[in-house]
């Protein structure tokens, strides 16, 4: 499958549509109201990130769904319209604001998915679920709801992390992903957001916080600033969960892991302008694994009090 699989409505049956929907998001049985031609009015589009997918779906007319989701997780996002399911013993409804976690390998049924149900779904293999929740919590035993809340600002964040995900990989046509390591960071983030939406952070264990994990994270980030951390690989080098850390870097360091890192790039950056090495100033921060030139560029003035390319015409 391509990193963006965009089909227009041009679906001849539901048969056609029902492939490649089994084939772009889940296996199931599809169970339309209406004839063959409405099938035409559906829509679908995939972005693949190899680890998990976003999928954009849309029925031409009411149809049910049954599912066991095999070997991994969906998450639907109802975009319009309301999600009515049924997950093993238990019914569940959801509109905008709001999501639904279907679980790996569990029976369920959507009875009435109506046309006006627009829906974005994320699914995430499920072995990728299990290391990514061990790391991001530091616990074995986290168990993620059904019932999600995207009005939360843990859940606000992730919801517009998806939205730009698949709103860039429309843009660009998919290209923006085709390079595997940046697929995979993506998709850590995504699922790194997803935990800290769906998990309250009570829900946590309490344990006792020291700054041997802030120095290991931090002794880490100096060592490699311009690999493409994400927060589990840091809460992972500390050895606790991803809040716990943040919490640690604010009472220690004042800041968040990532704006340590930030921090560190903008130093090193710095420095190599200064000592006029690397090349243009774009080489330089793309060095350092800085991507967002822009943001950089406005960073790097706060700090240092002019430009990038002034720094580096003062070396000259």
């Amino acid at each position: 499958m391509k990193h963006l699989v965009e089909s227009a409505p041009t679906f001849e049956d539901w048969e056609g549509l029902h492939d490649a929907l089994s084939d772009a998001y889940f296996p199931h049985a599809m169970h339309p109201s209406r004839p063959a031609a409405a099938a035409a009015r559906s829509g679908l589009e995939v972005v693949d990130l190899d680890t998990c997918r976003l999928a954009h779906i849309r029925f031409g007319a009411t149809v049910g769904i049954d599912s066991e989701h095999p070997g991994a997780m969906a998450v639907n996002i109802p975009l319009a319209g309301r999600l009515r399911s049924r997950i093993g013993s238990e019914d569940f409804d959801s509109g905008p604001g709001q999501a639904t976690a279907f679980p790996p390998d569990t029976p369920a049924r959507m009875p009435s998915w109506t046309p006006d149900l627009d829906v974005l779904g994320f699914r995430i293999n499920a072995d990728v679920l299990h290391r990514e929740t061990e790391r991001v919590f530091a616990r074995k035993d986290v168990v993620l709801p059904s019932d999600l809340d995207l009005r939360t600002p843990e859940g606000d964040a992730w919801f517009r992390m998806v939205r730009t995900t698949f709103d860039n990989a429309r843009d660009c046509g998919g290209v923006l992903y085709q390079d595997p390591a940046v697929a995979a960071s993506v998709a850590s983030m995504l699922v790194t957001g997803l935990l800290l939406a769906a998990v309250p952070a009570d829900a946590e264990q309490a344990q006792p916080m020291r700054p041997r994990p802030v120095r290991r994270v931090i002794d880490a980030i100096e060592g490699d600033p311009a690999r493409a951390w994400s927060p589990a690989d840091l809460a992972e080098i500390g050895g606790v969960s991803v809040r716990r850390l943040q919490q640690a870097f604010r009472e220690y360091v004042g800041t968040t892991p990532f704006g340590y890192l930030h921090d560190v790039r903008l130093e090193r950056v710095h420095a190599d302008l200064a000592h006029g090495r690397g090349g243009s100033v774009t080489d330089i921060a793309l060095r350092w694994g800085v991507t967002h030139l822009g943001r950089f560029a406005a960073a790097y003035r706060a700090k240092y009090g002019e430009l990038p390319s002034h720094t580096l015409a003062s070396a000259a």
